[in-house]
This record gives structure tokens, sequence and C-alpha cells, in this order.
């Protein structure tokens, strides 16, 4: 670079690479001014001690002008690129595997609708009979039954025609409306058009098992029956679910 036909030169030939350096960053100041706002940048942190942070490159700079200058250069642009890309890649490997959930040509979407407010329900504690059984020695008896849960049931008058309810357990760190405790797990209630409601139980082991005894008319047999199950009743739109602890 020639500084040496320009006002104020005293006689000095070709600019050094320090001289070249500060001419070239203030260019690219200057140039990073029109073309970013730099309230928006998403990078930019300013630190306990007033100077500016790339949160991109993880670089440290003095003010503003120095930092704008860092974002015209090599370094920041290739992060960017290699950001972008990264971005782009994980992008098509989320969408890839909706394609494999959904199925070929479909993409799922969240649904919207209007809600009409929660529904109406009722709960009531349940607890499985103690049964004392016979075991395969006809001379010993043992006590069958005991666990104890909770009987849920859910009035949808208004639920969408076709609509069928659904219900699934939560752990409390799924959710963000309460405190996460460890104690408590929920029971969460979908039907369209009214808002999903969830229910707060401890967070016992659900038994899951295929069927326990309950009680029966006297002189007959025990029957069982699953510890946890659901039943949709479109006559009277009830849904029933029985939660049954270990």
């Amino acid at each position: 670079m020639d500084y040496q036909n320009r006002a104020g030169n005293k006689g000095a030939g070709v600019a050094g690479a320090s001289e070249a350096n500060v001419d070239r960053r203030e260019r690219l100041r200057k140039l990073a001014l029109e073309t970013i706002d730099i309230a928006k940048d998403p990078y930019i942190l300013r630190n306990h001690l007033g100077s500016l942070e790339c949160r991109l490159c993880l670089t440290l700079h003095t003010n503003e002008g120095s930092y704008l200058a860092h974002t015209q250069g090599k370094k920041h642009q290739t992060n960017l690129a290699r950001r972008a890309a990264r971005e782009a890649k994980l992008s098509n490997s989320f969408a890839d595997a909706q394609r494999l959930l959904t199925g070929p040509g479909t993409e799922s979407q969240k649904k919207h609708f209007l809600s009409i407010g929660s529904p109406g329900f009722k709960i009531t504690k349940v607890r499985e009979p103690l049964i004392n059984l016979p075991t395969g020695d006809n001379s010993a008896r043992e006590d069958v039954g005991g666990r104890v849960g909770m009987l849920f049931q859910i009035q949808l008058p208004e639920i969408k025609e076709g609509v069928k309810p659904m219900h699934r357990f939560m752990s409390t760190f799924e959710q963000h409306i309460e405190p996460q405790n460890r104690a408590w797990q929920y029971l969460v209630v979908a039907a369209e058009p009214y808002s999903s409601i969830a229910f707060k139980l401890q967070a016992r082991a659900i038994d899951k098992s295929e069927g326990i005894v309950l009680s029966a008319a006297p002189g007959s047999r025990p029957r069982e029956e699953p510890g946890t199950w659901s039943f949709w009743d479109p006559d009277v739109k009830t849904y029933t679910i029985q939660v049954m602890f270990q």
C-alpha cells in the first residue's frame, strides 16, 4: 500500500504490515457498521470486565469496532459456514427420522384446535380385595391381593365425532408447570376439543400385569382382571381409567 501521495505525508513510502493491518481493520469495521445491527447479533457477549466476546469463535475484543472487524474476518465467516452446515445436517436428520415414524410422503404437524375447556371428572380410591386362596399343597393357603389404586372417570359429552380419548403416564421431569419432584408422576388425558388434563399421582410403580384377583359372588371362583386398564364408552361419553399400584 502506497501512502506517498496522500495528504499529510512526510516522505514515508510503502506502508508496513502493521499500518496495512490497521487500515484493513478500519475498512472492515466500516463495512460491518453498514451491514450488521450489533444489537441483534446472537454471538456478541459483554463480560463483567466491559470487554466483548464472540461466543461463536471464543475470541475477546476490547471495543465494538474490534468485534465488528472480527465478524468480517475469515475465522468468523468460516465458523458461520460450519455452523450453518451442521444445523442443516441436523435438520435433515430430524426430517428423515420423522418420515420413518410417519411414513413416506407425510409430514407430522402439530394439531391446532379451539379448546372448549377442561372436562369434568370423578376420582375414586379402590383397593383389591384380599383373598385367601389354596396353594398347590392342599393343606396350605395364601393371601392374594390387597393392592390399592385409583379409578378415574372423565365425562366428555362434547367430544369431537370420531375422536377417541388417549392417556399416558408422564414423569415429573417431562413437565414444566410445577417444580420437579421425584415423589410425583402424572396421568395425562387428552380428548379433542377439550383441554388436556393431568392427575398428580405418587411416584409408585404401576401394576401393568395381565391380571389381578378380584372377589366374585359367594361360592363362585374369583375372577382376574388387568391391574391398569382404560375403557371408552361412546354411548355415555365417559372415559374410565383404573390405575393400580404395585
